[in-house]
């Protein structure tokens, strides 16, 4: 797996990135063999499509990449990263009029590309080099795949490898590759140290829960990452059917996003104060789980209704969020695979995220445009809020009725956020489900880029 680029001084050859309307004229400058051997090959410049031509030796002498059509460009992501599956094996050095942006999306999707997840078995990847141009920042763009590898590598890998202890090792893992500090609350410390919420959820499994918390940096803004740790999730008592557990090993995609985002920021030394707080359970079933209508008490105080086992995420969320809320940062960002109304109101490419602040959802919005990492927003609708209000405790925990899944869920979670302005959630998949340019199917980093470009203005860096 190649994450990075090659070195500045290797030998290469031009990879050309060429639009459709460009391609007429990049061929009015070759030679005749060359354009001979173009137009012989079917190439007409579409979105990442690619030909290798000949120099008169009838050695390889460059390649083009078609950049297709505005309209082709607005359907797809990252052309030089479809382009660099079908290269082969040799260093190239890029040729375009791409610049900031642009160049640097095209430039990640290229670093993406080469991504495979070979754990368990050994997979063959991208052949091809790219050496980056000087105007392009190296470190910044590998520090981002780097970051969303690490998602990736914790999504894919099924719980039987990555349950809670798995999950803690990895942030100890990360935290010690920065230095940054972790305590562990484990097991019936967590009763202990109120949080009630996070052992209920985890109680019932061999592999005991745990809260885990990675703090970073010593200067600037606070910024806590809120990720949803269940490793796995049967439904609980409340048992999911085998159709809907066959991926609940990306319950986690939560966790994995903030962490690699965290992985992000730290190599970046983006300067700010960082806080990552992971509740890391598995939902399971034994004589000790949790039952529907059980009454929880939570870490801040409000009690919640169990009225569906297999609404936990909200549950483990709540008292990592009251936590975070003690600290009073400038803002905190929470992600969790959360609802499955969320996936039928945006599908799986948006990240749907719910904003206190409308300045902070323009800096989100404007970033993910930048970075080519989709984000949509939802609205946190206050009359909702009797939804989630059972009568016989503070909060239910699965409203009645089967509508407004997303929303009324993070109408829950902004109840333990009360004393920081500034709360972002996101309501994420995790999951590519077919393989795309830069994204192969399986576990997947969402928005993770969007917040990066966004930092500077949402906590005024």
């Amino acid at each position: 797996m190649s994450l990075k680029f090659a070195k500045p001084d290797a030998p290469s050859l031009p990879l050309t990135l060429v639009s459709g309307d460009g391609l007429k004229k990049w061929l009015a400058d070759q030679p005749g063999q060359v354009q001979n051997w173009v137009r012989a090959s079917g190439f007409t410049a579409g979105f990442g499509a690619s030909v290798t031509y000949p120099s008169e030796a009838g050695e390889s002498a460059g390649a083009l990449v078609g950049y297709g059509t505005q309209t082709a460009r607005s359907r797809s992501r990252f052309a030089l990263a479809r382009a660099r599956m079908s290269l082969s094996e040799q260093t190239f050095h890029l040729v375009t009029d791409l610049y900031d942006d642009a160049l640097n999306v095209e430039l990640l999707g290229w670093l993406l590309a080469g991504y495979t997840f070979d754990r368990y078995k050994s997979q063959s990847g991208a052949k091809a080099d790219l050496i980056c141009p000087d105007s392009a920042n190296a470190t910044e763009l590998e520090a981002i795949a780097a970051g969303e590898a690490l998602t990736r590598d914790l999504i894919n890998t099924p719980a039987s490898d990555m349950g809670p202890p798995d999950l803690e090792e990895a942030v100890r893992s990360l935290a010690k590759s920065h230095a940054a500090d972790i305590t562990v609350i484990e097991g019936d410390d967590l009763l202990a140290q109120n949080f009630p919420m996070i052992h209920a959820v985890g109680r019932a499994a061999s592999r005991t829960p745990r809260l885990i918390d990675m703090r970073w940096g010593k200067a600037g803004p606070k910024l806590t990452l809120v990720g949803k740790g269940v490793c796995f999730d049967t439904g609980g008592l409340n048992l999911k059917p085998g159709s809907s557990m066959g991926l609940m090993k990306k319950d986690m995609g939560g966790a994995a996003t903030v962490l690699g985002l965290a992985h992000m920021i730290m190599s970046l030394n983006v300067p700010l104060q960082l806080r990552v707080l992971v509740p890391a359970v598995e939902n399971s079933i034994s004589a000790d789980a949790f039952r529907p209508q059980d009454i929880l008490t939570s870490r801040k105080g409000l009690t919640v209704e169990i009225n569906n086992t297999d609404a936990e995420g909200r549950l483990v969320l709540a008292d990592a969020l009251a936590l975070a809320d003690e600290d009073t940062p400038t803002a905190i960002i929470s992600m969790a695979t959360l609802t499955g109304a969320a996936r039928v109101a945006v599908g799986p490419d948006l990240a749907p995220y719910y904003a206190q602040s409308d300045a902070s959802a323009a800096a989100l919005e404007t970033a993910a445009k930048q970075v080519q990492d989709p984000v949509w927003r939802m609205p946190f609708w206050d009359p909702y809020e009797e939804m989630i209000e059972p009568g016989i405790a503070d909060l239910d925990n699965a409203p009645k009725g089967g509508f407004a899944g997303s929303i009324t869920a993070a109408l829950f979670l902004r109840r333990f956020a009360t004393e920081t302005p500034n709360y972002i959630h996101f309501d994420i998949y995790g999951w590519q489900p077919s393989s795309a340019p830069a994204r192969p199917k399986g576990g997947v980093g969402q928005a993770s880029r969007a917040l990066l470009a966004a930092l500077p203005k949402l906590l005024d860096l």
